[in-house]
């Protein structure tokens, strides 16, 4: 049996997992803040102790050697496994501490919820800074929860990833919102509206957040063998209600999203016709913050953030 290295390097080690999933050396020297000639002599070194080229080119850019695909898990666990050992233990003491909070979450949360999670979190711990994140299309939240660049993500989904440590925070019953002076909305007196008019409405749709994938509404529907008449997807979910104001779209979403909106844009709002389940909200987690007292402190704040929107 081999005999391992007396000295461990495990600056080396990061850059070999860096190299393999990010599969650029430039942007594995921002990451780490380092030059980039620095990291192209660390995979000279790299490829020297493995005997392997590691990444190769290929056709849109690097990419890696078959041992180099093998080396991606044993490397992020000796990472997580090392990290593990100097895990804080002491209290954590909000007032005192000086932490910077990664936070992804998507535009169509309650107005306030987030606004509010911020204050909660300012007050506190004041040293703190909170970076908030978008989550659309194209962001590998689960990579990035797993890497430690995001500490907490926030939305709602129909099969959370299974491996996450997860919390539910609300429920969010569904409506669908018109301009409340659209054709549909004139002609309906009551709050009264039938399946196949809900399908046969024009309908604004955000953005899938997974290319490919349905969203909650649209899956939903697919299950029960229906499909409505999306005319416009959007990735500003913010920007939606307004477009409702100026054409004869219909929104499908929380009910809590709309309280803001419908205080101050001339829309009106309708039971769906379709028996939807509520938008459930979670917050997700990765195993390798689920023991830190600070991140413990941060899904505190979010939970009771939560349970008072819902009061």
């Amino acid at each position: 049996m081999a005999s391992l290295p007396q000295h461990l390097d495990l600056h080396l080690i990061r850059i070999l997992y860096l190299l393999l999933v990010e599969k650029n050396v430039s942007r594995v020297a921002l990451k780490l803040n380092q030059p980039q000639p620095s990291i192209s002599a660390s995979l000279r070194k790299l490829r020297e102790l493995t005997g392997d080229p590691l990444l190769v080119r290929g056709a849109r850019g690097m990419v890696p050697t078959q041992h180099g695909e093998s080396l991606l898990k044993p490397a992020k666990r000796i990472l997580d496994e090392t990290e593990s050992l100097f895990i804080k233990k002491s209290p954590f003491v909000p007032q005192q501490e000086s932490r910077t909070f990664q936070i992804a979450a998507p535009d169509y949360l309650d107005s306030q919820f987030l606004p509010n999670v911020v204050a909660a979190l300012r007050r506190g711990s004041p040293g703190s800074r909170v970076v908030i994140h978008s989550l659309g299309a194209g962001v590998d939240y689960t990579r990035m929860l797993s890497d430690g660049d995001m500490d907490l993500v926030i939305a709602n989904w129909d099969e959370p990833p299974a491996h996450l440590h997860i919390s539910k925070l609300f429920e969010d019953p569904i409506i669908c919102t018109m301009r409340a002076d659209s054709a549909y909305a004139k002609r309906t007196a009551s709050d009264a509206m039938t399946v196949a008019d809900y399908l046969l409405l024009p309908h604004v749709a955000p953005s899938q957040m997974v290319p490919g994938k349905l969203g909650v509404i649209d899956s939903f529907l697919e299950r029960q063998g229906m499909r409505r008449n999306v005319a416009v997807e959007s990735p500003y979910f913010g920007l939606i209600p307004y477009m409702l104001t100026q054409t004869d779209l219909v929104l499908t979403t929380g009910r809590q999203f709309m309280r803001f909106y419908e205080k101050t844009l001339p829309l009106k709002s309708f039971t769906v016709p379709v028996k939807f389940p509520p938008m459930r909200f979670y917050q997700l987690w990765h195993e390798r913050v689920h023991q830190a007292p600070e991140h413990k402190w941060l899904r505190d704040q979010v939970s009771a953030t939560a349970t008072a929107l819902t009061r």
